[in-house]
């Protein structure tokens, strides 16, 4: 019997592999040092990085803030889109993934900071509305009435009619949905591990 057709190994090959698993190593090691505030256990994939992304229009100019990047797949997928490094504002609490996102990511802006008190965090580095936000905070590990401020926080320094992006393992939505507020799901990303849906939530100009 032929043996299965395989990919030739390669050094780049080799090397993406060994970047890859270094990265579900930083986050199983922050997991299992505050599990509360990483929140998952591994990096969000390609596919799911792509489907947030693609809720941000690159075309509307402004600042695009990052919360809680972790080790910048999300980011990768934002600049891939096409977005300026420059418009990019990552708010990110490790220490840890502050510095490996500073050697990844030099033009971009970088924030060590609590995602929880976002105006007193932007309010140094940010001086004009922003245009979105994009979020891998793990909400669902904090008190709905927080989840629920955040995103009144995030809509009160954003443009009217921007999107606040966010993933979820789960069905229902992240952050209590109030009066004023529209949200749209995504369809269940398979190819995700654990499987996620992306939420975009917006607050329609009057």
């Amino acid at each position: 019997m032929l043996d299965p057709v395989r990919k030739p190994f390669t050094f780049k090959n080799a090397k993406k592999k060994e970047i890859d698993l270094d990265d579900e190593a930083r986050f199983l090691k922050s997991w299992l040092e505050n599990p509360l505030k990483t929140g998952a256990v591994a990096p969000s994939g390609k596919v799911l990085a792509a489907r947030m992304a693609a809720s941000i229009d690159p075309v509307i100019p402004g600042p695009i803030v990052e919360l809680g990047p972790g080790t910048g797949p999300v980011t990768q997928a934002l600049l891939a889109r096409g977005i300026d490094p420059k418009r990019l504002y990552l708010v990110e609490y490790s220490t840890d993934f502050v510095k490996l996102l500073k050697q990844r990511f030099p033009l971009v802006n970088i924030i060590q900071g609590d995602a929880y008190s976002l105006m007193d965090t932007l309010r140094p580095h940010v001086s004009e509305p922003i245009s979105a936000i994009v979020s891998s905070l793990p909400l669902l590990t904090r008190p709905e009435k927080e989840r629920a401020r955040l995103l009144q926080a995030a809509f009160n320094v954003m443009l009217p009619g921007s999107p606040f992006v966010q993933f979820t393992y789960m069905n229902p939505s992240p952050i209590p949905l109030a009066p004023g507020f529209t949200a749209n799901v995504s369809r269940r990303i398979w190819k995700n591990l654990p499987p996620a849906r992306v939420w975009t939530y917006r607050r329609p100009t009057v």
